[in-house]
């Protein structure tokens, strides 16, 4: 019936196997929780994740090796033994007790991915996490019907369902750098498939928040590897905001210009995204360009 697939780094997974065990349980399905690490170098989080494995129908796998996000993925689908997969970040929770029920209304015989959505606390984090939070809550935590006017883009990869036989057709791209845009190539590949994307509210809340510094330096890396899929033809260069914004900058040949701007302003910039009050308008100006100053 279900695979839950969780995949992991540094995170002390333990109450969230524990938690999805529990629900699972409740319903009388077969299923089973794979927790797979991915080579974690902190030894008190690898202890307590062991312990995933004395829980009833779970599986923990510790990796010699990184091998990255696309890659680990992919390895858990592989050694699920179920028709549907129910892939989750290692730094989420279910808001409530009925995830897995709620889940299960919609995991039928009909080939499909299920997306249930994500949601983080109104609780205010500290100054030095406001940006990762404000994105998250504007950008990323979106209702039902705004996700169903754009079904792919909106797809997040920490809290979806999808069949195995779809599965085996669009997998994670493992030869792309670790670069942390494999969601949208993802989503890109489904949309080429014409795989039914079904939105539903069952979120679960993000408690994995970066600092405003982290999520800065991983949105840089995101960048890159936005450009990497463009300019190896992986996807169309218009297929997110940022992506349409750069081509048109690019046809009009104000790159130059931008590049300018952007290493005339991107301190002051950085320091409003590292304030009290950090504006999505100049996070999005700032990675648009440092996209025009990537070679």
């Amino acid at each position: 019936m279900l695979s839950i697939l969780i995949p992991t780094y540094n995170y002390n997974v333990f109450p969230l196997a524990q938690e999805l065990q529990t629900q699972a349980k409740r319903e009388h399905i077969d299923f089973e929780i794979i927790v797979i690490d991915d080579a974690s170098t902190d030894q008190e989080t690898v202890s307590k994740n062991q312990n995933i494995a004395l829980i009833d129908d779970c599986t923990y796998i510790l990796l010699q090796q990184n091998i990255g996000r696309s890659k680990i993925r992919n390895l858990l689908a592989q050694k699920a033994n179920y028709h549907w997969l129910l892939f989750l970040d290692a730094d989420t929770l279910p808001i409530n007790k009925q995830l897995i029920a709620n889940y299960l209304q919609y995991l039928n015989s009909e080939e499909k991915v299920v997306y249930g959505g994500i949601e983080y606390t109104s609780h205010v984090p500290p100054r030095e996490k406001l940006l990762r939070w404000v994105y998250g809550r504007e950008r990323e935590a979106l209702h039902v019907v705004p996700r169903q006017d754009m079904p792919y883009l909106s797809l997040l990869t920490l809290n979806f369902a999808i069949t195995k036989s779809i599965f085996s057709k669009v997998s994670f791209n493992e030869t792309i750098p670790n670069l942390r845009y494999e969601d949208v190539l993802f989503s890109y590949n489904l949309s080429e498939k014409h795989v039914k994307i079904h939105h539903v509210h069952n979120p679960v809340c993000h408690l994995g928040l970066d600092t405003s510094e982290k999520f800065i330096k991983k949105s840089e890396e995101a960048t890159v590897g936005f450009k990497y899929l463009i300019d190896n033809h992986l996807i169309p260069v218009n297929y997110i905001r940022l992506g349409a914004a750069y081509d048109k900058i690019k046809k009009t040949g104000l790159t130059g210009t931008v590049v300018f701007i952007f290493n005339l302003f991107k301190n002051s910039w950085k320091k409003n995204l590292l304030s009290k009050r950090p504006s999505l308008f100049i996070f999005d100006v700032y990675r648009l360009g440092y996209l025009c100053s990537l070679k």
